[in-house]
């Protein structure tokens, strides 16, 4: 059977502007080709099971020439499968798109097309430029600034001068001195306001304002990298004005983020909403040990204990995976006590609708273990259901109340994870990345094995808690540690470093 070819762009960078139709399509995709040019966020949207295939595309800088990229469309869609071809920007606009789909039509594969946010628009959004404003012109001209090696730019400057309106030009920084000099050879203004923006959406976006006149030795002194977009007009005046991204208290910032995969996406938001560009790895994740005889074991006798402990959201979410797969609901606690180390693993409890009758002031293992010695009287059973390479402070703190006996089951593994299509180890080299985000000892050792090989002291680590601050530290890195084990408070603790690194 022929399968079937979705045309998707990936927007600017930033994986907010990801429409929703796109990541839907790509969370079924059984190929993704790829761009060069698709902002991190999104390609950790990638499916995991998927064949992901980097064709590079770049503006002079293919890894694969185009011709090819659409007979790979072709030959994988006649295979039978679901393919993505995962453009940035809009697949239309300057994408190349038109030509994919050719060979596509030609061969009877049926396809579709997901419109993504052009950079046209949202970079200069993103910069406080409206490229419409009804005081300053009432129009737009989007052209692209690329031009076949040898030949001379099919450009009509005088047409575009006399329309005065807002032009974009994408593909166009290179060739920057040809098209002020172009645009003033047919009759721009000298003092015509310019721009050039610079990684728009991202952690790295820059602003230049200059004139069609100045910016040219503007951009000479200051320096710019690629992906930029030149931005000519009136309008480019409102910059200083109406600027907002950089506005936003970690605007600047990249963060690496290390939760279990399951959890990645709400420490993300949580920072995204502060304006840091977020590069996720998962760097662990749970696998629940089944079947497990000891744990439903333990689940038929439920009531027979007095405190059950929790340690951990995932472990939470696996506990009553195994309660409900022996047929058992929140009934089975009966009178049981629950302890959760932290907030987190409170509030998976509570949205299970168990409320925690102990939750430590420090959240930690040997916290945990201490507050709860302290309720026991000598005769409870305990059961602790967590991980199986589980913290031992825990248990040794309750091991020193007499008569307790303490049940602690494995019911999940935690293993380590890596991904191959972004070079973790080579955006802390080059300084990409400005803090990294550790919420577990765990994460820490599965970010180690991620980056083999890195010199860990250009990490600066914002940890969660003691212990996991002191496994940052025992590799080398500068370590900050969160006040309270939580998310809001490892925000707190960024939003404090953003605020000191803009001073310095």
């Amino acid at each position: 059977m022929t399968g079937k070819v979705w045309l998707v762009g990936a927007g600017p960078g930033d994986p907010g502007l990801f429409t929703l139709k796109g990541k839907q399509v790509l969370s079924e995709a059984q190929v993704v080709v790829y761009d060069a040019l698709v902002g991190q966020g999104v390609l950790n949207m990638m499916p995991k099971e998927a064949e992901l295939i980097n064709v590079g595309k770049r503006a002079s800088n293919h890894t694969m020439p185009q011709e090819e990229i659409n007979r790979v469309l072709a030959d994988k869609a006649l295979e039978g499968k679901r393919v993505v071809r995962l453009k940035g920007g809009d697949p239309f606009l300057f994408g190349r798109g038109g030509e994919e789909l050719e060979l596509l039509t030609s061969c009877g594969i049926p396809y579709e097309i997901v419109p993504g946010v052009t950079s046209a628009l949202s970079v200069p959004a993103y910069n406080g430029i409206p490229v419409t404003h009804r005081d300053f012109c009432s129009s737009l001209h989007i052209v692209t600034g690329h031009k076949r090696k040898g030949q001379a730019y099919d450009i009509d400057f005088d047409a575009l001068v006399r329309t005065k309106g807002t032009l974009v030009f994408l593909m166009g920084v290179s060739a920057l001195e040809d098209i002020c000099r172009g645009l003033l050879q047919a009759g721009m203004a000298e003092d015509m306001p310019a721009a050039v923006l610079v990684k728009g959406t991202t952690s790295g976006q820059k602003r230049i304002v200059a004139t069609v006149s100045s910016l040219k030795e503007e951009v000479d002194r200051q320096g710019v990298e690629t992906p930029a977009i030149i931005v000519v007009g009136k309008v480019c005046a409102l910059a200083g004005e109406f600027a907002w991204y950089e506005k936003l208290p970690l605007a600047g910032m990249k963060v690496l983020v290390t939760r279990p995969k399951e959890l990645i996406s709400q420490m993300s938001e949580k920072l995204r909403r502060k304006g840091a560009e977020v590069l996720e790895l998962p760097a662990v994740a749970t696998v629940p040990i089944w079947p497990n005889p000891a744990l439903s074991g333990c689940i038929s006798s439920l009531s027979e204990y007095q405190w059950i402990v929790f340690t951990s959201p995932a472990g939470v979410r696996i506990f009553f995976d195994a309660l409900a797969a022996e047929h058992r609901d929140v009934r089975a606690f009966g009178g049981v006590r629950v302890a959760a180390i932290g907030g987190g693993t409170a509030k998976a409890l509570a949205e299970r609708g168990i409320y925690a009758d102990l939750v430590p002031e420090v959240y930690d293992g040997e916290s945990l273990g201490e507050a709860l010695a302290g309720r026991c009287t000598g005769n409870e059973r305990i059961l602790i259901p967590r991980a199986a390479a589980g913290n031992q402070e825990l248990v040794k703190a309750l091991e020193k109340v007499r008569g307790v006996r303490v049940e602690d089951i494995p019911t999940y593994d935690t293993v380590y994870e890596k991904q191959d299509f972004i070079d973790e180890r080579a955006e802390f080299e080059n300084g990409s990345i400005d803090y990294a985000v550790f919420t577990s000892a765990s994460t820490v050792r599965g970010f180690a094995k991620a980056v083999e090989g890195l010199d860990y002291s250009t990490v600066s680590a914002v940890c969660i808690g003691k212990q996991t601050q002191a496994a940052a530290a025992a590799l080398g890195m500068k370590t900050y540690v969160a006040k309270q084990a939580s998310m809001d408070s490892i925000v707190e603790v960024l939003e404090k470093l953003a605020a000191r690194d803009k001073t310095e």
